[in-house]
């Protein structure tokens, strides 16, 4: 079985969003809940999962990732509510 990758964004707690990508995206949550996850996530504490999209290539999920950063605030809201 080919491996995915996937691009997704969390809730924080005060509601602002942490995007990153893995390849298991509920294992990844559980490290940023155990704060083994990013530096971000140990100081603000996820709160869950609000979007994650699929991808064949770690590269493109990077893409992805880095893309969904340029976005502000209300583009990343508007992305979470159309998926």
């Amino acid at each position: 079985m080919e491996k995915k990758y996937y691009t997704y964004i969390l809730l924080i707690e005060g509601g602002s969003f942490y995007c990153g990508y893995t390849d298991d995206v509920e294992k990844r949550f559980q490290s940023h809940i155990e704060g083994k996850g990013a530096k971000y996530t140990r100081a603000h504490r996820p709160i869950k999962v609000v979007y994650k999209k699929e991808f064949n290539t770690k590269s493109d999920a990077m893409k992805e990732e880095y893309r969904i950063k340029q976005l502000s605030h209300n583009e990343k809201l508007k992305l979470i509510n159309e998926n």
